[in-house]
């Protein structure tokens, strides 16, 4: 009951902190139209940019791509469905995967704002607010690390693993960022709207899971 407790407040304290963090940075964006902050953090990057971290950052990028998240949800949903046998995260998958795409193309279009007009290598095409590797990479790489945590026995591998996925998902962010196809606003509001929309899922997934073994399956029995 204590880590229940403790889990609930954590959750309650990241969704709290997520909508005023995605509700600030539309005020500021669009309601202020001030820019300062996303001009300060890519003049603050000038001096690192160089070959070697162009790269890394190329690499690190393609990881949130849809290119590599389309086979990652696909092969996450066959792993799931035919080797670790469970029915309901093979569900999970897809349904996060599908509707968070949705989301994103809809917030995007909503908010209709231009991509930075330098980017550091190549051009990127669509709109930027907000960012869709962001949001795309929290929902991804966070049932992912919802997965572990339920799914794992060994606390050492477990936290291992959370530790990592939770940088990797900081670093496709930054990558945005130091790319110059994205402004940190943009990035800051992907990662608050994809939090808020993967607990949302999980809940309403988890409510229908629980519906299906105490409702659905007596009555197939």
């Amino acid at each position: 009951m204590a880590l229940l407790s403790a889990e609930v407040v954590v959750v309650s304290a990241l969704l709290t902190g997520a909508v005023v963090l995605f509700v600030y940075m539309v005020r500021r964006v669009f309601v202020l139209q001030n820019n300062s902050f996303d001009e300060k953090i890519f003049r603050a990057l000038d001096p690192y940019v160089n070959e070697s971290t162009n790269k890394l950052m190329v690499a690190v990028t393609f990881l949130g791509k849809h290119e590599f998240l389309i086979p990652a949800n696909i092969a996450l949903i066959f792993w799931f469905l035919l080797v670790r046998k469970h029915r309901w995260y093979s569900i999970k998958v897809p349904a996060v995967a599908l509707s968070s795409l949705g989301l994103m193309f809809l917030l995007k279009n909503v908010f209709n704002r231009e991509r930075p007009g330098i980017p550091l290598l190549e051009e990127a095409k669509g709109l930027s607010f907000p960012s869709g590797h962001a949001l795309m990479s929290v929902t991804f790489y966070g049932l992912l690390i919802y997965a572990v945590y339920h799914l794992w026995k060994n606390e050492t591998a477990k936290w291992s693993m959370i530790s990592f996925l939770l940088l990797l998902i900081l670093l496709i962010g930054f990558s945005r960022i130091y790319l110059r196809v994205h402004y940190t606003s943009d990035v800051l509001a992907g990662f608050a709207v994809g939090f808020l929309w993967l607990v949302l899922s999980l809940k309403l997934l988890g409510y229908m899971e629980h519906y299906s073994r105490r409702k659905l399956q007596p009555v197939v029995e």
